[in-house]
């Protein structure tokens, strides 16, 4: 192990069952998913499409125990998913990304370590590791608020990868990324999926689902599988 790394929890896989989430409208109840069934293996990279409005967002909300379906099941390993999954369990990067505006780059990165038991030391040199991989290693001691939107992504990613996470999450991690950074992120959720972790990404950005394992496609609050895609120049 690296200086500062820790052992990850074992491999699980991501599985969802029957998700249907509706949600109340003025003008009728809005189903915006409809029977989803979904899984995700350990080591593999999945990528999520759809249309925006399709329910990618709300999925990943649900997936992550963020929200609760109003019917089915979400399971990671063998445990129910709930409000209340700890970190290296389950890790998300959310679009709103989530950054604790009172701490530095380094500090959120850490945080996740430090709140499962990992010495301080430890925790900021897996941060410091992390963040440098992500080119912000210069940056580490300002807080969200001094940093520009495509760096607090990478923040948030750092963060979420930093406990090691057995399933990983994104929603739209690109989205703000220049050309220059986005292989950087890719480079990072493609390592994890090597490394066991499950990984799900939402995205609408041709260059992640080029070298995603798998894509499905959300319409309408309905799954439809897509065939494998892993591209012959996915970085390893």
């Amino acid at each position: 192990m690296t200086p500062g790394e820790h052992a990850p929890v074992g491999p699980a896989t991501l599985r969802a069952a029957g998700l249907r989430r509706v949600f109340p409208h003025p003008g009728g109840d809005v189903e915006v998913l409809r029977g989803v069934d979904l899984t995700v293996e350990p080591g593999e990279f999945v990528t999520l499409a759809g249309r925006s409005g399709s329910g990618k967002s709300a999925l990943v909300a649900v997936l992550c125990g963020f929200d609760r379906p109003d019917s089915g099941t979400v399971h990671i390993g063998g445990d129910r998913v709930t409000q209340d999954l700890p970190w290296r369990t389950c890790a998300v990067v959310p679009q709103s990304l989530g950054l604790t505006p009172e701490l530095t780059a380094a500090e959120n990165v850490a945080l996740p370590l430090v709140l499962g038991g990992v010495p301080a030391s430890e925790a900021a040199a897996t941060a410091e590791a992390l963040l440098s991989r992500v080119q912000l290693g210069a940056v580490a001691d300002r807080r969200p608020g001094e940093l520009s939107f495509g760096q607090q992504q990478r923040v948030a990613l750092a963060r979420a990868v930093s406990p090691r996470p057995a399933v990983l999450i994104a929603d739209e991690p690109t989205a703000h990324l220049d050309t220059g950074t986005t292989p950087v992120v890719l480079d990072m959720l493609r390592d994890h999926a090597v490394g066991g972790g499950a990984v799900l990404v939402a995205t609408h950005d041709d260059a992640v689902h080029q070298v995603a394992d798998r894509r499905i496609d959300l319409s309408d609050g309905v799954l439809e599988l897509s065939a494998a895609n892993r591209s012959t120049t996915s970085p390893r």
